[in-house]
């Protein structure tokens, strides 16, 4: 058929119309929510280039994870920070570290969230990189005990997925032998699968101090020019017993996330970083952009990629909205 028979228009007419017809409908059900766990008590700093983002102690984190469980985001992500950093991340795998007490609080607290850690060594190295060093390389093979350490860890302080973030080679496998090991075989691993080297980690390397002390991540992250090399990483990481496998970072790669989804039958997540959250939030605030729109309209889209679970800063405010109907 063709004009004036047939008429697109007419199911754009109304806002219900629109909503009738809707291909990808945005719910807060997918939604996980990144949180900062530093030491200390009564600590809430704002991250400079993250608005409305903080690195909190433990009993900050658990106020607000309280809100988040109110609005119906069904799950957070701890990243911490320790009290000392050195050559071998050993706070990593303390379990009186910050992430390690978060989740304890979070359980003591009765509250229905699913708790995911992110596994890596960046946060807690002297040098910033997430593996060991030996004469300026970052070694495969040894940092993966420290990883699989970090996981179980974790596991231990009552974690409900743990995700490897570090990109080396056989990290899943490693983490979920040793899970096997100690009784955690139910325990899920969603893997940070293709992780590219981004400009857009920008902001969060501020909120993790994880700045790398030389050179650069791009010898174990992946390069931004490979699609097909994300079915061997993804491929890779399912053989070795992940559960759910991730895209990072998300707008720049709606493409590689549109492939995996259609190749891979598992659940796909992606993660709208740092970078990308605080150019919106720039622009917002410099009113370039209506945020609230801005907003809806990336997460659609990464949704409508394939990613049926997305890690965004902006889950708050994304339930909030969904949830007063606006």
């Amino acid at each position: 058929m063709s004009f004036p028979v047939h008429r697109p228009r007419r199911r754009r007419r109304t806002e219900p119309l629109r909503g009738l017809v809707r291909e990808t409908r945005l719910t807060s059900s997918g939604l996980v929510y990144p949180m900062f766990a530093v030491p200390g008590t009564g600590v809430r700093r704002e991250i400079t280039s993250m608005p409305g983002i903080y690195q909190q102690s433990v009993d900050k984190l658990v106020e607000e994870c309280r809100e988040v469980a109110e609005l119906g985001i069904p799950a957070v992500l701890l990243f911490g920070l320790p009290e000392h950093k050195d050559e071998v991340a050993s706070e990593a795998s303390s379990p009186d570290g910050a992430v390690q007490r978060a989740i304890q609080a979070i359980r003591k607290a009765k509250l229905k969230l699913i708790v995911i850690t992110d596994v890596c060594l960046c946060e807690y190295t002297s040098h910033g990189h997430c593996g060991m060093i030996h004469d300026g390389e970052v070694l495969n093979d040894p940092s993966l005990t420290a990883l699989a350490d970090a996981a179980l860890s974790h596991a231990r302080a009552g974690a409900d997925i743990v995700a490897p973030s570090d990109m080396m080679d056989g990290r899943v496998g490693a983490i979920r032998k040793r899970l096997d090991e100690n009784g955690f075989q139910d325990l899920a691993i969603l893997s940070y699968a293709a992780k590219y080297s981004s400009a857009f980690y920008g902001p969060f390397r501020e909120a993790a101090q994880s700045t790398p002390q030389f050179g650069d991540r791009r010898s174990y992250q992946m390069d931004p020019a490979n699609a097909r090399e994300a079915f061997i990483e993804v491929g890779e990481d399912l053989a070795e017993g992940a559960d759910i496998i991730m895209v990072k970072p998300a707008l720049a790669y709606l493409d590689v996330i549109r492939r995996v989804r259609e190749r891979f039958d598992v659940p796909v997540a992606a993660y709208n970083v740092s970078g990308e959250y605080a150019m919106v939030k720039a622009a917002a605030t410099n009113g370039w952009i209506e945020e609230k729109r801005a907003v809806l309209e990336v997460i659609t889209g990464i949704q409508r990629a394939g990613a049926s679970i997305i890690l965004t800063y902006h889950a708050k405010d994304i339930a909030r909205w969904l949830k007063n109907g606006e």
